[in-house]
């Protein structure tokens, strides 16, 4: 044990595609002698053939293949880095890569050389290698490098910006120091760089520790890499404006029939201009359904031939659900009756990309200015978006954070993809759907689309706190299970009152 001076941990979950590359790059470490280091592969719940392919390819390198303690990427490389601060004298170097990454031939030897000149900490450069994402999703992530680099604080060289578990190293001394890796089930490269920061470890950022990663689209953890460059990729392929379509050219492409459903209450202000701009040589079937308006909505859809049904219950799910019901089209589209300023493109911005793109749900987003008397704020609206959905994606379902306006009511999909989702009776219904569908169909198969500016009628804070409670639950459904909130209390002058959210889902209906 006297001559070993590095351990390498690896932690991999399914990674047999890969691992031999890694453990091969890292049996062919230059300028470091073969006794001096080993490897410690950690496996994270594999049920393929990763240990197989990763003793295959480590030689006459030292390979240790343990199980993870725990699950997930964090908990498998604290085990490892655990076993490795046991093994190695004090002033050894922990050092750790992914599976899916090959480290150049001088990777090890640069950190230790790097250890004896007084590093503590060591963060490598990594580059992308073999990928299959568009070139701009690349560059969107290039773009982003100034920023990354001017935001890094703390000592220590930063000949780049990177801490990357694909290529990070501490002394076995500093590693105690801290008290070890938190084991987060991903990101735990990041919370390891901030307990460096808060001892007071420098980081030293060196662009000779080079390491080649994988850029695929689809990785092990739940953040990271892959996740970036999924989204990267999809705001290039699956992100549409609506002046890329014409009708001519959607009437062209048109293979199937089309349902366009407008739920309504009390819209006779904006529903007349709605219908009279809807291309109607696109649309085969009309339908609103109306939800026991007390003005003439009904009137106005019944005086331009449009058929109009009531809801019998009440509820923007419900109406979206019945409107499902109670028409055929083998696509269908849903459009927000309230909007001030509708145009023709809000149709032609939903339809194009279902009409034209390998696609099976569609989002809208728009620029959505904030009213407030005669003043008027551009980009203000969607509070309840900006407060409470997107943080909630971004927490739990970070590959849906690219779209825009994730409760948009502008909603466009198969029939096939809608029948076979539950919708939230309330206004639940469009994370519901959002989160869904993902699970469905994953996020290749969805898009969004620009839809301009949109000014529509403004909630009070009151009526949006019970919008925001149906959108908690219908996420949170989703996300850890059933929940069943009680009424809402609301502060009034001098007291509280009661608000009922509408909570219950229409099941699917190919299911009914």
């Amino acid at each position: 044990m006297t001559g070993l001076r590095a351990c390498v941990v690896v932690p991999a979950h399914n990674e047999e595609a890969l691992v031999g590359a890694c453990i091969a790059a890292l049996a062919d470490q230059r300028g470091v002698a073969r006794e001096a280091y080993e490897v410690i592969l950690v496996l994270d719940r594999c049920t393929d053939a990763t240990a197989e392919r990763a003793r295959a390819a480590a030689g006459d390198t030292t390979l240790h293949v343990i199980d993870a303690i725990g699950t997930g990427v964090g908990h498998a490389r604290r085990t490892g880095m655990d076993l490795a601060a046991g093994r190695l004298p004090h002033d050894g170097l922990i050092a750790t890569t992914d599976a899916d990454s090959t480290p150049a031939p001088d990777w090890l030897a640069t950190q230790l050389q790097a250890v004896t000149d007084g590093a503590r900490a060591i963060g490598g450069r990594v580059e992308i290698g073999d990928h299959d994402v568009p070139d701009a999703a690349l560059a969107r992530r290039q773009a982003e490098i100034p920023r990354r680099h001017a935001a890094l604080t703390g000592e220590g060289a930063r000949e780049h910006h990177q801490f990357s578990g694909a290529s990070l190293a501490v002394t076995v001394d500093t590693y105690v120091q801290v008290g070890a890796l938190e084991p987060r089930d991903a990101l735990e490269d990041e919370g390891f760089e901030r307990t460096l920061h808060r001892h007071g470890i420098p980081i030293e950022r060196l662009a000779a520790v080079r390491v080649t990663t994988s850029g695929r689209r689809i990785g092990r953890a739940p953040r990271g890499l892959a996740v970036d460059l999924r989204r990267n990729a999809w705001l290039d392929e699956r992100s549409f404006h609506h002046a890329a379509f014409t009708v001519d050219a959607l009437l062209a492409a048109k293979r199937q029939t089309i349902s366009l459903i407008l739920p309504t209450r009390n819209v006779e202000g904006t529903l007349g201009r709605i219908l009279d701009t809807i291309p109607r040589a696109l649309v085969d079937e009309l339908l609103v359904v109306d939800g026991h308006s007390t003005d003439g909505t009904i009137d106005i859809a019944t005086e331009r031939g449009v058929r109009a049904v009531t809801q019998p219950a009440t509820g923007k799910g419900d109406a979206m659900w019945h409107g499902l019901a109670h028409t055929t089209g083998e696509l269908v589209v849903y459009l927000d009756a309230d909007t001030e300023d509708f145009t023709e493109a809000f149709v032609l911005g939903m339809l194009g990309p279902l009409l034209t793109a390998p696609v099976d749900f569609v989002k809208g987003h728009f620029r959505r200015p904030f009213k407030h008397g005669d003043a008027t704020r551009p980009d203000e609206g969607g509070r309840v978006t900006e407060l409470l959905a997107r943080p909630y994606l971004n927490l739990h379902f970070p590959p849906l954070a690219v779209f825009r306006q994730p409760l948009a009511g502008e909603i466009g999909a198969t029939r096939a993809l809608l029948e076979s989702i539950p919708f939230p009776m309330g206004y639940g219904v469009e994370i519901a759907m959002l989160i869904d569908s993902y699970r469905a169909v994953g996020l290749e198969r969805m898009a969004q689309v620009d839809l301009g500016t949109r000014q529509n009628r403004h909630q009070s804070l009151a009526d949006l706190s019970k919008m925001a409670l149906e959108v908690l639950t219908a996420a949170e459904r989703r996300t850890h299970g059933d929940v069943t909130p009680g009424a809402l209390l609301v502060p009034a002058a001098g007291d509280f009152t009661l608000k009922t959210p509408v909570t219950e889902e229409r099941p699917p209906l190919n299911g009914r």
